[in-house]
């Protein structure tokens, strides 16, 4: 009976059936963060990183967050709003950057470098076509981890902030469309959309991306009749699969173009180019032969632009005429709505923050956030994106195998 006894207690043990010892998920060290939010000095860059309420969030998760004087000015957030949401007001940016994480838009300059301390971690975009082997070099040697937001990926694949602003440009630009067919001096003094007993506009948007379809869905909810051209058939089926309705769409045919545009009243240039310069698809000679007080808004300007009159103008100074046809051709158009734009950005990157803190820091969430570590172009002052190594001729090492040895 006793050997019974024991085969079964044997048994039991072995299945588990006896009462165990309560097992707790380890959970990672948490950790409290230092985000600077400095204030922006590059040329018409009128965003900031993180808005009143997002500090507020952060603040309330036990994260400290130094923001520069006037760092919200320009889009219309205040030290005031700032200081009331528990940020740390701070009257120069050498403070700002004394911040285990900075949130940045524009690039940090080679004065922003020289501010850094080693070890820290950057969010800014990265804007490749403007730099140099001596940019990457000093911040290399900084031992800094650099990420570019344009190139963070969500769950879905996509990514978010370059969507984000692309929406916001598609629909700004019917807006400044409309502003200017509008004016007495560079429009004919016409309301961009339909009107019952008066023939809509005509808009013409060149690109059925992300910038294309909202700037479709803008001028349509506006009345306006609108016709797109690509030259991908797939992007031209999804936009009309989007908008769930049948608009005018082509190829990018000359003569087909050229027709459309000698009607139209507005034409939106959002041809994307994933490397170098944008296409000219619209040359002098079809824009001289435009209706006069059309409005060509190029929002590839930031390409080298898709109409061949194009040049780059300034927030300031924005618009140009070329035979009596207006041109607006200003590089960041979110920027002309850096408000909205902010809140965009900002939602964007408290979750992320917020999960940094969750997981005990940077290295951790770097390791197992795939998307996130898309963006990562150089890990505690390891190059790692291997386009930069090739144009800049700078050995980088791959971003997996580095984490994977954490």
């Amino acid at each position: 009976m006793g050997a019974k006894k024991q085969s079964f207690v044997s048994f039991a043990s072995s299945s588990q059936l006896m009462p165990q010892e309560e097992v707790l998920e380890v959970k990672k060290n948490r950790s409290n963060l230092t985000i600077g939010v400095p204030k922006e000095i590059s040329f018409q860059e009128n965003r900031v990183g993180l808005v009143p309420e997002a500090v507020n969030l952060l603040v309330q998760n036990g994260h400290r967050v130094v923001v520069e004087s006037d760092a919200g000015k320009s889009a219309h957030f205040y030290n005031t709003e700032y200081s009331e949401s528990g940020a740390e007001i701070v009257a120069t940016a050498a403070e700002v950057y004394k911040s285990d994480i900075i949130i940045k838009i524009a690039p940090l300059s080679a004065a922003e470098i020289d501010l850094l301390k080693t070890k820290q971690t950057i969010i800014s975009a990265l804007h490749l076509t403007i730099q140099d082997q001596a940019y990457f070099r000093k911040l290399m040697a900084k031992k800094t981890t650099m990420l570019a937001f344009e190139h963070i990926k969500d769950k879905t694949k996509i990514y978010p902030v370059v969507k984000a602003m692309s929406e916001i440009a598609g629909n700004t630009a019917v807006l400044i469309a409309a502003e200017y067919l509008s004016h007495a001096e560079f429009g004919k003094g016409c309301m961009l959309g339909g009107f019952s007993g008066i023939t809509p506009t005509e808009v013409v948007i060149l690109g059925a991306g992300t910038v294309g379809e909202y700037s479709a869905r803008a001028a349509m909810g506006l009345g306006a009749m609108v016709k797109v051209f690509d030259n991908s058939i797939y992007k031209l089926r999804r936009l009309q699969n989007n908008l769930n309705t049948r608009i005018f769409t082509s190829i990018i045919q000359p003569k087909v173009l050229l027709k459309s545009l000698l009607n139209a009243d507005v034409v939106i240039g959002a041809i994307h180019s994933a490397e170098g310069r944008t296409p000219c698809v619209v040359s002098e000679e079809m824009v001289s032969q435009m209706k006069q007080g059309s409005i060509l808004i190029d929002v590839s300007i930031d390409q080298g632009g898709c109409f061949e009159t194009s040049h780059g103008t300034t927030h300031a100074n924005p618009v140009f005429s070329v035979n009596g046809i207006t041109h607006y051709c200003v590089p960041n158009i979110p920027s002309k709505v850096p408000h909205t734009a902010s809140f965009a950005l900002s939602n964007f990157f408290t979750p992320i923050l917020l999960n940094i803190g969750e997981v005990g820091g940077v290295q951790n969430i770097v390791c197992n956030d795939i998307g996130l570590r898309n963006g990562v172009y150089i890990y505690n002052g390891v190059l790692t994106n291997q386009f930069i190594s090739k144009q800049f001729d700078i050995p980088a090492q791959d971003i997996d195998l580095l984490t994977s040895t954490f």
